[in-house]
């Protein structure tokens, strides 16, 4: 099986004139359909809001694309609150879900009117503290410990994350915030990530439903929204069944009338955060095949490399990989296919079988629309790549310049030798 592209080697031809390798990609239709899609399979909620994971992809010009269909952000950091303010947006189009949150952040999401989320109950005090008054609305990130498990097997471990409220905590945390003024409640949770099945979502939502009730009925707490988080994930391997995310949907909406209608609780909005369903599939990072390598192992070495893409690097994940113009060669060759960094993994494959690979061919290297130039950093002085958009009508567009020498020494200013440099 295999994954295509959605370049192809002659737009790749016609873009490297004006705009060199490595650079990632993103594709206009397929963000749009993505979006669209989304929106409907929510739309029997009246108040569903999906709030854009900020970190995945923080490209002001691909996130105003989802603000179209009624896309929020959401928010961990005070940059990111800037960005989505300089977008106009501002009070509940922002989430701001952080943790180990210094003070001036929570000050600032509170003056944009975004809705905080509350990692930890010692944080109600805290936040207290910095605004004099809280806020009417806030919400809470829930824990509830232990592993999550699924049909398949075990997803993940909640018990080893370090965020969120326990059970107990959710209780004891909303007296206190409607002792102190609060007056409209949200429960917030992320219990797994990247899973590629439609059960995660209408589980979770079972989980948090059934907790929505109890927490109003023994708290008397007025519970507004529902958060279900990230987690929705993509097949980054062309095996894997992609997500229905109408399917999804459909299965949170049956829970929904199962659980809070018959409490009563039929006017709560759903919210969602997704980053990587959201963008990961509509990015590809496009690079060239630079040198070969013939010692213990066959190498392929190419102009990107951990800088522009760090999940492989940092989690060994696995990213599909398309030789360009031999999408139907056999894959008879095993390469590792490496980067330049001073790091024995940067590498965005080990052992792949792929067609043979000359000097000069262009890979894509598919899903890193999330988590792919937003991850990036300067390792050995290495200046992250251009962000580039295939419209609609199949023109492109640049979307972020590539940094230059200059940007990597700009903070170099308080030192006289940054002055000698010549740009």
């Amino acid at each position: 099986m295999s994954k295509l592209p959605f370049v192809t080697k002659e737009k790749v031809e016609e873009i490297v004139n004006q705009y060199p390798t490595p650079f990632h990609i993103y594709d206009e239709k397929g963000i749009r359909e993505n979006a669209k899609a989304v929106k409907e399979a929510f739309a029997w909620n009246p108040g569903f809001k999906e709030y854009f994971a900020v970190k995945a992809n923080p490209n002001p010009c691909l996130i105003q694309i989802l603000r179209e269909y009624g896309c929020g952000c959401d928010c961990s950091s005070m940059s990111e609150l800037m960005l989505s303010k300089a977008m106009g947006a501002v009070g509940s189009d922002i989430m701001f879900s952080s943790n180990d949150t210094p003070a001036e952040e929570y000050a600032y999401a509170a003056e944009l009117g975004a809705i905080i989320n509350l990692d930890d109950i010692t944080h109600i005090e805290y936040v207290e503290g910095i605004l004099g008054k809280l806020p009417e609305t806030m919400s809470c990130r829930f824990n509830p410990g232990g592993i999550f498990q699924m049909s398949n097997g075990i997803m993940d471990n909640p018990g080893d994350s370090k965020y969120g409220f326990t059970t107990e905590q959710m209780f004891e945390g909303y007296r206190m915030l409607k002792e102190k003024g609060v007056k409209n409640f949200g429960i917030h949770a992320f219990l797994a990530s990247n899973t590629v099945t439609n059960e995660y979502y209408p589980m979770l939502a079972k989980q948090l439903f059934e907790l929505a009730v109890k927490l109003e009925k023994e708290t008397g707490a007025d519970i507004k929204f529902i958060n279900l988080s990230g987690g929705v994930g993509i097949p980054y391997r062309p095996d894997q069944e992609a997500n229905d995310i109408r399917v999804i949907g459909e299965g949170v909406r049956k829970v929904y009338e199962e659980i809070l209608v018959p409490a009563g609780m039929g006017d709560i909005a759903i919210f969602t955060e997704m980053g990587r369903f959201m963008m990961g599939p509509y990015g590809q990072l496009v690079t060239k095949a630079i040198h070969e390598k013939h010692t213990h192992k066959e190498y392929i070495g190419v102009d990107a490399c951990a800088v522009n893409l760090m999940r492989p690097a940092m989690y060994g994940a696995y990213h599909h990989i398309t030789v360009l113009g031999k999408e139907e060669a056999p894959c008879e060759c095993k390469y590792d296919v490496t980067g330049s960094l001073c790091e024995n993994n940067d590498k965005f494959a080990i052992d792949r079988m792929l067609p043979k690979i000359d000097k000069g061919d262009y890979l894509v290297i598919h899903d890193t629309g999330a988590h792919g130039y937003a991850m990036g950093y300067n390792y050995n002085g290495k200046l992250k790549s251009a962000e580039l958009l295939l419209k609609e009508d199949g023109s492109v567009a640049l979307i972020r310049r590539a940094e230059s020498a200059k940007d990597y020494f700009a903070t170099l200013d308080c030192l006289p030798i940054y002055k000698e440099f010549e740009f």
